[in-house]
């Protein structure tokens, strides 16, 4: 059985939860206390090079680590991941646009202000990222003027991808009101089957407010 190397109030994590319920395939879990350090032992590093979560092992001992990779894997022969050459590109590039431009500006942000960091960050650095997150969400909300899912017609892992930290942007403190296609792919994204709506607050760990080791 697969395992899945979690932990709760990360929506990278997520992402992958929201892949396997989708896909419908059974797993076990082994929770990673990222806050009290475990994602730094030589064990998981050599499991998650980074010490990030999520992670997985495959039944033949393999492992895998970075969330997106991990979709594309779980994913391929899927309805979750087109077939051809063009349509997997496409969702690639979402995938590299949730990366640099959704999970580092919105995630911080939110991941910040849901465990009390905001203030002990740069001023600066606070505005770069509040001004990139509301270029990113102009962006997606442009892109989804056009179409029901972000890479074509068909709601895919790019989806799930941008869905993790985008749609928590009111939980960053970013107001989502002038984006009004954007909200509409939310509220389709939400109603999939086998939609995944529980989230996880940092709250659940009382060791969240430290800095990660």
């Amino acid at each position: 059985m697969l395992t899945l190397f979690d932990y709760l109030p990360s929506q990278n994590a997520w992402k992958v939860r929201q892949l396997l319920q989708h896909v419908d395939r059974p797993y076990r879990t082994v929770p990673i206390s990222i806050f009290e350090g475990e994602g730094r032992s030589e064990t998981y590093l050599r499991i998650s090079p980074t010490g990030t979560v999520p992670a997985i092992r495959l039944d033949d001992g393999r492992v895998l680590a970075e969330s997106n990779a991990i979709l594309a894997y779980l994913a391929d022969g899927t309805a979750y991941l087109p077939g051809g050459p063009f349509g997997r590109a496409k969702v690639q590039q979402w995938l590299c646009f949730e990366q640099e431009r959704v999970e580092s500006v919105i995630g911080a942000l939110r991941h910040w202000t849901m465990t009390g960091k905001l203030a002990q960050r740069p001023a600066e650095l606070v505005a770069a990222k509040r001004q990139a997150a509301t270029r990113t969400l102009g962006i997606l909300d442009s892109e989804l003027a056009t179409r029901s899912f972000i890479a074509g017609d068909d709601y895919s892992i790019a989806d799930i991808a941008l869905f993790a930290y985008a749609s928590r942007a009111e939980e960053a403190g970013l107001s989502l009101q002038a984006y009004p296609n954007f909200r509409a792919w939310v509220a389709r994204v939400e109603a999939q089957p086998g939609f995944l709506a529980q989230m996880h607050p940092y709250a659940i760990d009382p060791h969240s407010s430290n800095e990660l080791p």
